[in-house]
């Protein structure tokens, strides 16, 4: 009796989703939760298992294909046999030819981290061997090629910039250098992603329904850079995880929404609901866009608690591997544009929250302590709010509950 593939359930906000690509093809064997497929929604990308080990009898959807949640997207058989593949007996250099084109027919859809992974670093799919089942590539086999590259003799290298002129993901063109552009078409189209069409949909809604406002203050970064020099290294041994500075602004984040709660508040209909709770959106950088998961109960966590957190969640988002439940809810969010070198911006809020703060880069500059012109270490900050729910006051006054906190770290501490 043949199984149908369904598209699984993905939460309440999500209708529909895109075939990213098959992981297996028609008339391979499959094993009961082995990877057979991967969707794309407009928040993640998700993995669908085998309900049960056959053979998949049918593809009903090709990649880029839209597909409606419980739609029957394939068939497994279960008491069907593989397709065959006669073994040589002998190995030949025609045979050899036909084992490299099988693999890479084999490898022509891959995860995503391993085909940025593979992108990145200018490989061949083709020319790497796959140890995963059925010969598909593995992220070890590509890091075992990436080796072997680095250690080939001169000769090997040499040819290297002809690896390296691979095509970039479709998604986001890479930047090349000015002297290959005669070799490149003039325009580069590719369809928006579901989670770039849903950032785009997202970002304008959030101008058109809210009165967008944003503040801006400096903060001196000495106390803090201070006390991580001092501690960091004592802070790896104790908890294995390094000591930076989103943990500092957490905290200072909620200490400053404990004593301004309207901005740890949303519009609700025709209600203001305040929250007694803090989760906060740490924005992340990934393959496909930024994402904001979430470190649920953040006032509940130790520092390190909040850097190990955040390290798992920025881990996920690069791999691919974020999960909805990772970006549900959210009652503030804290985006650090500093990372890429930004000294100003005004951040766009995050629907239904009704603020965001926005960190920028270090520079030292020359300010003005004690009547006496020093240099510091400073950053500026912004808080975009929705003035429907926060006042100018109450947002200023955030402003500066953060900047006190940072630069005395000690306030955090004694949570004054």
């Amino acid at each position: 009796m043949s199984i149908e593939i369904k598209v699984p359930e993905m939460g309440e906000s999500i209708t529909e989703a895109t075939i990213a690509n098959w992981v297996k093809k028609e008339g391979e064997r499959v094993e009961q939760d082995e990877v057979l497929v991967e969707l794309e929604t407009d928040k993640v990308t998700m993995e669908v298992p085998a309900p049960s080990a056959g053979v998949l009898q049918k593809i009903n959807k090709k990649p880029g294909e839209t597909v409606k949640i419980k739609e029957v997207i394939g068939i497994i058989d279960p008491s069907a046999s593989a397709k065959s593949t006669p073994t040589p007996s002998t190995p030949s250099t025609t045979n050899t030819a036909q084992t490299n084109t099988t693999n890479a027919a084999q490898n022509d859809t891959l995860p995503p981290a391993v085909r940025k992974l593979i992108d990145d670093n200018g490989l061949n799919p083709a020319s790497i061997s796959g140890s995963g089942k059925n010969g598909q590539i593995t992220k070890e086999d590509v890091l075992n090629a990436i080796a072997n590259k680095q250690s080939a003799p001169a000769a090997a290298v040499s040819a290297a910039p002809v690896a390296a002129k691979s095509a970039p993901s479709p998604e986001i063109p890479k930047a090349v250098p000015a002297a290959s552009r005669s070799n490149l078409p003039r325009e580069n189209v590719v369809p928006m992603t579901k989670l770039r069409q849903t950032i785009a949909n997202r970002l304008v809604a959030a101008q058109h329904n809210a009165a967008l406002l944003t503040t801006f203050n400096e903060v001196d970064m000495s106390a803090v850079m201070d006390l991580r020099a001092k501690y960091k290294d004592k802070f790896k041994d104790a908890h294995n995880i390094n000591l930076g500075f989103m943990s500092f602004f957490t905290k200072a984040v909620i200490g400053a929404l404990k004593f301004v709660p309207a901005i740890n508040a949303e519009i609700r209909g025709t209600d203001l609901v305040y929250k007694n709770y803090f989760d906060i959106g740490v924005a992340v950088g990934g393959p496909k866009g930024l994402v904001v998961p979430i470190v649920r109960d953040a006032d509940l966590l130790s520092f390190a608690q909040v850097e190990s957190e955040i390290a798992r969640l920025a881990n996920k988002v690069k791999d691919g591997k974020i999960d909805l439940s990772d970006m549900e809810g959210g009652t503030f969010t804290i985006s650090n544009g500093g990372i890429y070198g930004s000294m100003m911006s005004t951040p766009i809020l995050n629907p239904p929250q009704s603020g965001i703060l926005g960190l920028h880069n270090i520079v030292k500059r020359a300010v003005v302590v004690n009547d006496q012109i020093v240099i510091r270490p400073m950053m500026y900050v912004a808080l975009s709010y929705d003035h429907r729910v926060v006042d100018g006051k109450e947002a200023v006054t955030f402003l500066v509950k953060v900047k006190e906190a940072i630069e005395d770290p000690t306030r955090l501490l004694l949570e004054v």
